[in-house]
C-alpha cells in the first residue's frame, strides 16, 4: 500500500497516478473523451431569475468557455494558460531590477527581524527580490504589483513568521486587497507561519481569510512555484476576493482573483486547507501535495480540512496531477449555503492516500428535504481520480469513507476512477461511492473499485448514468 509523506516529490505524482489507475490514457484522448460524454449527458445550464442589482453586478465578471488541452508531457492545462505564459514574460520585462534582500540588511539567523529590510527591498514593485538561503523572521509582507519574490528552494530559503505576530497576520499577501494588485510571482521558499508562537491556544485562525501562508485576495496574473506552506493558522495558499463573501446563492462576490497558476506546491499542518480558492475565476493548480493537517481552524472534531478546497463562488478551475493525503477530504468542489457553488471545474489526475473523503463535491444546504434547490453548483469534468485506502479520522468525528461523494451537484463527467481499498481495514458496510441529495445528470465511466473490507460498492446507481 502507497504511503505519502514529508518526503513525497509532488513532480512525481503523475507517475504514480499512471502506475496506480487501472485504465492508462494519452491525455489528450481522455479530454475528448471528457468532451464527448458532457455533449452527450449533461443539460444546459439553468439560470433562475436574479434581482436586478445582482444581475448587475454579476456582468462585471464576464468568463470565457475556454477549452481544455494536454500536452505530449501528460499536462493538462486551460487554454488560458497562454495568456498566463504572455503575462509572465511581461513581468520579468518589467522587474528588471534585481536586488538581494541581504543588502538591505536581511539576516537569516532566525532570530533577526527582517521586516524592514523585505519593505525596503521590494520597494513600490518592478523588482526581482532574492532571499538567499537562511530563516528569515518577518512580521508579514504585502507584495507590490510587479514583483517577483525568489528563494532558493523549498527548505532552504524558509521566510518565518515573528514570534509576536498576530493570530491575524498573513504571513505574505498582495498590497492592495480592495484596489486589487497584479503580475505578482513567488517562488522557490518555504513559508512558515510559526503556529508554535500561539501555544495551546485551541483556534489558530483569526477569522475571514486571515491567518494564511500566502493569500493572493483581488490579484490579476499571479503565480506560485514550488513553494512550501507549514502549519498554517487558516490555508497554506488562499486565492480570493477581498473578503469571503456571504451574500446568498448566485451571487458573485466582488474584488475577484484572475488567471493565477499554483504549481509545485506542498503543505502541511494547516488548520484549514492546504490550497483553496474562493470567488476567484481562471485559476490552475497542478503538480501539488497536501498532507496532514491540524484542523486547528475548527472546533476540535468538526474539522473540514482539505487537501484542496474549490471553494464559494470558484469558477473555471483546473487542477492536474496534484495528490493528498491524511485530510479529510482529497479534493472538495463546494460551497457554504449562503455563497455560490464552485462551478466548471476541470479535474484532470489526482491521487487521494488515506483521506477520509477522496473527492467529495457539494453544495451544502442544498441537499435535501426543505433545502432549495442549488442555482450554481453545476459542471464538473473529473478524470484520472485514485483513491487508497479512505478511512475514518478524527479531524471530523463520525465522518464515513468514501472514495467518491457527489451532491447537490449536477451535469458531472467522472471518467476514468480508481479505488484501492485496504484489505486489512474494516469499511463498516459503507459505501465505496455515494451519489445523493438531489444530484442530477451524474455520468460515470471506467470506475474500477477493488480490495475493501465489508463495502458497498456504489450507492445512488438511480442517481447517475453508469457506463
Amino acid at each position: 500500500m502507497i504511503h505519502l509523506d514529508k518526503h513525497h516529490d509532488p513532480r512525481t505524482n503523475g507517475m504514480l497516478l499512471r502506475q496506480l489507475s487501472r485504465r492508462t490514457v494519452q491525455p489528450g484522448t481522455l479530454v475528448q473523451e471528457n468532451e464527448a460524454l458532457f455533449q452527450q449527458y449533461c443539460q444546459p445550464e439553468f439560470h433562475k431569475p436574479f434581482s436586478l442589482s445582482r444581475l448587475l453586478l454579476n456582468r462585471r465578471y464576464p468568463v470565457e468557455p475556454y477549452k481544455t488541452l494536454a500536452d505530449q508531457n501528460g499536462l493538462v492545462y486551460p487554454e488560458w494558460k497562454k495568456i498566463l505564459d504572455q503575462a509572465y514574460s511581461r513581468l520579468l520585462a518589467a522587474a528588471s531590477r534585481t536586488v538581494n534582500v541581504a543588502d538591505y540588511g536581511a539576516v537569516g539567523d532566525g532570530k533577526t527581524d527582517c521586516t524592514v529590510a523585505f519593505q525596503k527591498a521590494l520597494g513600490n514593485g518592478r523588482v526581482k527580490v532574492i532571499v538567499p538561503e537562511g530563516v528569515f523572521l518577518v512580521k508579514g509582507l504585502k507584495l507590490p504589483s510587479w514583483t517577483c519574490l525568489c528563494g532558493s528552494g523549498k527548505g532552504v530559503t524558509i521566510i518565518k513568521l515573528h514570534p509576536h505576530a498576530p493570530k491575524k497576520t498573513r504571513l505574505i499577501q498582495n498590497a492592495h486587497f480592495h484596489r486589487g494588485n497584479h503580475h505578482i510571482s513567488v517562488e522557490g521558499l518555504t513559508l512558515d507561519w510559526n503556529v508554535e508562537r500561539l501555544g495551546q491556544e485551541e483556534r489558530t485562525a483569526a477569522g475571514n481569510n486571515r491567518s494564511s501562508c500566502l493569500t493572493f485576495a483581488h490579484v490579476t496574473f499571479g503565480w506560485v512555484k514550488n513553494v512550501e506552506a507549514v502549519g498554517a493558522g487558516l490555508h497554506g495558499f488562499d486565492v480570493s476576493s477581498a473578503r469571503y463573501h456571504y451574500l446568498g446563492d448566485g451571487f458573485l462576490a466582488p474584488g475577484r482573483s484572475r488567471y493565477i497558476w499554483l504549481d509545485g506546491l506542498t503543505a502541511s499542518g494547516f488548520g484549514d486547507d492546504g490550497i483553496t480558492t474562493h470567488h476567484s475565476d481562471y485559476c490552475f493548480i497542478s503538480n501539488s501535495f497536501c498532507y496532514n493537517p491540524s484542523g486547528r481552524a475548527h472546533k476540535k472534531g468538526f474539522s473540514n480540512s482539505n487537501g484542496i478546497e474549490i471553494d464559494d463562488g470558484s469558477r473555471h478551475v483546473w487542477l492536474c496531477n496534484n495528490a493528498s493525503s491524511g485530510c479529510f477530504g482529497g479534493v472538495e468542489i463546494k460551497a457554504h449555503h449562503n455563497a455560490s457553488a464552485a462551478s466548471h471545474v476541470h479535474l484532470y489526475g489526482h491521487l487521494s492516500v488515506r483521506d477520509n473523503r477522496s473527492f467529495n463535491f457539494r453544495h451544502i444546504g442544498h441537499h435535501k428535504g426543505k433545502d432549495a434547490d442549488s442555482k450554481s453548483a453545476n459542471h464538473i469534468v473529473a478524470a484520472n481520480l485514485v483513491s487508497v485506502a479512505p478511512v475514518f479520522t478524527d479531524l471530523y468525528e463520525g465522518s464515513t469513507p468514501r472514495s467518491l461523494v457527489v451532491s447537490a451537484y449536477r451535469n458531472v463527467v467522472i471518467n476514468g476512477l480508481t479505488a484501492l481499498g485496504d484489505p486489512d481495514y474494516d469499511f463498516k458496510g459503507n459505501p465505496v461511492v455515494a451519489i445523493q441529495y438531489r444530484a442530477k445528470n451524474v455520468i460515470l465511466k471506467n470506475v474500477e473499485i477493488s480490495g475493501f473490507q465489508n463495502a458497498k460498492r456504489i450507492r445512488g446507481k438511480d442517481k447517475c448514468v453508469l457506463l
